[in-house]
């Protein structure tokens, strides 16, 4: 009697274990700031879109030349549009509460491919309070930044996107020359 009870204990015990699985790793496109980073606008955002694929908690990543992959243990600490707009509202506002310009944010692609690069491709347009959808400033970004092969390497490239699409928007909003250049 002994003897089948130890084993049932064994496989109890061996199942469990095997019911472990790994811990959950939360990842944010807003980065820590490091000293004063304002960007000297204050801009709205209007909306935000990404594709379906991506905006999701879990993070998506690109696999060969047509694959994608969910990554089960690494998440976002919120959908993909609501971390875009948590880390575009913290590159774009001074915290000044005049807000002189809106912005639409659509995203093409969200690219993320370890050990080689985050890539961020957006149709923007941005508009001056009070000025009619004639005067709407439609531009393009694609942002492309070399990633290590880590996912936390991934997402701090992701959030290098962020902060010089950011940067582009802040600078059409505070210049007459149109969109800006690509970079």
């Amino acid at each position: 009697m002994a003897l089948p009870l130890k084993l049932s204990v064994l496989a109890a015990i061996m199942l469990l274990g095997a019911c472990r699985s790994d811990p959950i790793s939360f990842h944010t496109l807003t980065p820590v700031h490091q000293g004063a980073g304002v960007s000297g606008a204050d801009i709205a955002i209007e909306s935000i879109s990404v594709p379906p694929q991506v905006d999701r908690p879990q993070i998506v990543i690109r696999e060969g030349n047509s694959g994608l992959a969910i990554l089960e243990t690494d998440w976002w600490g919120a959908s993909l549009i609501d971390e875009l707009r948590s880390a575009l509202l913290d590159q774009l506002s001074n915290g000044a509460g005049q807000q002189r310009s809106s912005v639409r944010v659509d995203v093409q692609r969200f690219d993320s491919i370890p050990g080689q690069y985050a890539l961020i491709d957006v149709k923007w347009r941005l508009r001056a309070l009070g000025a009619p959808d004639a005067e709407l400033l439609s531009c393009r970004s694609i942002l492309q930044t070399p990633s290590g092969p880590s996912i936390e390497e991934l997402v701090t490239a992701q959030q290098n996107n962020v902060k010089r699409l950011a940067a582009q928007i802040t600078q059409a909003a505070s210049s007459s020359r149109g969109c800006p250049a690509a970079g």
